[in-house]
């Protein structure tokens, strides 16, 4: 299977229906045959600096990116990202300087356990922040499309993110259970500085047929999820710094 990282691809668009149209759809089989030799990337859906309010969502044309209040899709799989930088972010697209891709364990320098670095303590980083930035990385799926998009979540968003998933396990339900509605509002931290957060809400519940055409290719992401380089925002913008798995895995 070909080595997965995260670059620019074209979205492969198939006639609305649902999740229906999964079922011609086999993750795996599309990969290791019309990737082969290649890399298997996943676009970003990215969120945007300052106060902006849209969504970057990627198109067909890569030099015509479309902008959106909000969007709706599956999140098949999600889990926690660290990076940490030595110095100020300079647009340069140098990797961090320590990185992990579960949250517990970092690689590189320091490295370490997660949870007891120095570099995860408040007012080690910019404004009271902590030095290691903290992100959630959802893989998502919209309807119309068969294979899914990263969105990587910042710190300022985690909270209602985290508000969010347990308002659907107070119900039964899991997040790849659900189309999810995500949008954007502002909001101001204790420095002052206005940024965009996002918020969620559950459109509707996945029918009796979409939930195992949906289920298969949420297992199949998770089995990739460890193989895609590091993506992380540091001091808040969004950027193209990575760590391939191999890097971090050691």
């Amino acid at each position: 299977m070909a080595k997965v990282n995260e670059e620019t691809q074209s979205i492969t668009k198939i006639d609305s229906n649902g999740y229906l149209p999964l079922k011609e759809f086999d993750f795996n089989t599309v990969v290791s045959e019309e990737m082969d030799g290649l890399n298997t990337v996943f676009e970003r859906i990215k969120m945007p600096s300052g106060g902006t309010t849209l969504f970057q969502l990627p198109e067909d044309d890569t030099d015509e990116p479309s902008f959106v209040k909000e969007f709706s899709a599956v999140i098949l799989y999600h889990h926690p990202i660290r990076a940490y930088f030595k110095t100020k972010f300079t647009g340069a697209t140098n990797p961090p300087d320590c990185g992990s891709l579960d949250a517990v364990k970092g690689h590189g320098e320091p490295g370490g356990d997660c949870r007891n670095c120095i570099y995860n303590d408040f007012n080690t980083g910019e404004n009271g922040a902590k030095a290691c930035k903290e992100r959630q990385r959802l893989y998502l799926l919209r309807e119309g499309e068969i294979f899914p998009m990263l969105l990587s979540l910042p710190t300022g968003s985690l909270k209602d993110f985290n508000r969010y998933l347990m308002r659907l396990l107070t119900k039964g339900i899991k997040s790849s259970e659900v189309v999810t509605k995500f949008s954007l509002m502002t909001a101001t931290n204790k420095g002052g500085i206005v940024y965009a957060k996002a918020k969620f809400r559950m459109e509707r519940r996945l029918t009796e047929d979409e939930l195992p055409l949906v289920k298969n290719i949420a297992e199949e992401i998770r089995k990739v999820s460890g193989k895609v380089g590091l993506e992380m925002a540091n001091n808040g913008l969004e950027n193209m710094q990575t760590i391939d798995s191999e890097s971090i895995t050691a």
